[in-house]
């Protein structure tokens, strides 16, 4: 099962209060259905390619309205071959349609009035139905992240996108396709929609993988960074023991005043070293403690002296 399938699972199952049962029901009609004429009157099909979606619509209905329906599977020819699960309404289509604020005496509506989703709850019931019509999620396995709703009415994508907000999601849109996309990017503001639409386990799955991705990354970086360091302190290494070097083969090094000295002569000794060892190498040798910052100035000016020596000889 993907995470969109997950959660869309998860979403469907939670049990809705009757002010939010209608405010979901209209959002899954709206968003699913498309209206019929024929000579016996009107009737609605509905599709949806998510079981759960399917069922959760056919029970909302049942629970609210008296309704006759059927319901008939097919399958995509594509190479997904996905089912379809298609649900006709054949009763009170009208009726249906007004009392979710779909339609009106002026015709078809893009959204319900503010009324319906003036509660919180009632508009979180509202997100959660329009992602199980038309919502998908990528999977926190993924190297990015994204969280889509799309529709094919412009007013309606800007209704859900103002309802995002509220919560304070900072949605986008694009057209894709002829489709309207609703999308976050933000690893923080999915999951906070998740919280929003009730998809609690989604949530703990999304950031148990997210962190734990997160984790792995800083871990990377600061491998990484430990690498770097390490190479630039074997280039240190090495042009500070060319400098004893020339300075030894100049005479130099043994006037070189007694604390610069010692310095060099650990460094010849251990080359490979890091300033932190060779300060813990330079207490052990000399029963006296330096710190990081006094051996590298020390190292320093040994350079500085070995620079003037070729100066001169220049």
């Amino acid at each position: 099962m993907s995470f969109t399938a997950s959660v869309k699972s998860e979403v469907a199952a939670n049990e809705l209060k009757e002010c939010c049962a209608k405010a979901q029901c209209s959002a899954l009609i709206k968003m699913c259905s498309t209206l019929n004429i024929n000579a016996q009157g009107m009737y609605l099909t509905i599709q949806s390619e998510s079981a759960p979606t399917a069922k959760k619509i056919l029970k909302l209905l049942k629970d609210r309205y008296q309704i006759h329906s059927e319901l008939s599977v097919m399958k995509k020819m594509n190479l997904k071959k996905n089912n379809i699960y298609v649900l006709r309404i054949f009763d009170n289509t009208q009726m249906i349609l007004n009392d979710l604020e779909i339609m009106d005496k002026n015709g078809l509506r893009s959204h319900p009035s503010a009324k319906m989703v003036s509660k919180d709850c009632c508009a979180r019931a509202f997100l959660a139905g329009a992602f199980l019509a038309g919502g998908s999620v990528n999977s926190p396995n993924k190297t990015n992240y994204h969280l889509e709703i799309a529709t094919g009415d412009e007013k309606l994508a800007k209704f859900i996108q103002r309802l995002m907000e509220r919560f304070y999601l900072p949605a986008k849109i694009i057209t894709r396709r002829n489709q309207q996309v609703v999308y976050l990017k933000s690893s923080e503001k999915i999951a906070d929609f998740l919280k929003c639409i009730e998809a609690t386990n989604s949530v703990f799955e999304f950031e148990d993988v997210r962190i734990q991705r997160d984790f792995m990354n800083s871990l990377t970086r600061l491998d990484n960074c430990d690498f770097a360091n390490e190479m630039k302190s074997l280039a240190a290494g090495k042009k500070q023991c060319e400098d004893i070097e020339y300075l030894e083969n100049y005479g130099a090094l043994e006037f070189l005043p007694t604390k610069i000295k010692q310095a060099a002569l650990l460094r010849k000794k251990h080359p490979e070293a890091s300033l932190n060892e060779l300060c813990e190498y330079y207490e052990q040798e000399y029963l006296e403690t330096i710190s990081k910052s006094g051996m590298r100035h020390r190292l320093n000016k040994m350079a500085e002296i070995a620079a003037t020596y070729r100066k001169q000889e220049n």
